[in-house]
């Protein structure tokens, strides 16, 4: 049955309006940059997405360029990182597709990664799983892991799920 068409009683201009039913999906957001181990995160995301029923987000954050003295300089730069997000989120929005069914929603924010990926959160309820990849290498997990696992996990609304790295597709179905 459907609750949005009202008759009877309640229907009418004085009838209340009718509450949205919330979504239950999950909502995994990924961060997608240029290292190796974000392959894992997306990968991840995108099986725990298409095994849940729930829905992919990515965000692409354009850091801040270096002050150029000429303002059309900085436009140019700006206009060519945005047109590189753009291609480069295309690209793993289709892969994404291609795992899940569903094509996810896309984020494009300038600014500190750290910070846009707390500001997202804070601003998109929907959003109910962060998904990162820890670094493989001998410096450790990575600074964006580092900073919002170790310095920010407790404000975090949302869980945080941190994989290695290192793990392949089939590790990875495996797990999910």
């Amino acid at each position: 049955m459907d609750d949005t068409n009202q008759t009877g009683p309640e229907s009418g201009p004085d009838a209340p309006e009718p509450v949205a039913t919330p979504s239950h999906d999950r909502v995994f957001l990924v961060v997608v940059d240029d290292t190796p181990e974000m392959q894992a995160a997306l990968t991840y995301a995108c099986r725990r997405v298409r095994n849940s029923g729930g829905r992919l987000a990515l965000l692409y954050v354009i850091e801040p360029a270096e002050i150029e003295p000429w303002m059309s300089v900085g436009d140019l730069i700006r206009e060519e990182r945005r047109q590189e997000a753009e291609a480069n989120i295309a690209n793993f929005s289709d892969a994404a597709n291609a795992i899940t069914g569903k094509l996810p929603v896309i984020y494009i924010r300038e600014g500190s990664r750290r910070d846009q990926i707390i500001k997202l959160i804070d601003e998109e309820p929907s959003i109910s799983i962060l998904v990162l990849a820890s670094g493989t290498g001998p410096e450790g997990p990575g600074p964006l892991v580092s900073h919002l696992v170790g310095k920010v996990a407790n404000k975090m609304r949302v869980p945080i799920t941190v994989v290695p790295g290192n793990l392949s597709a089939e590790e990875i179905e495996r797990l999910t």
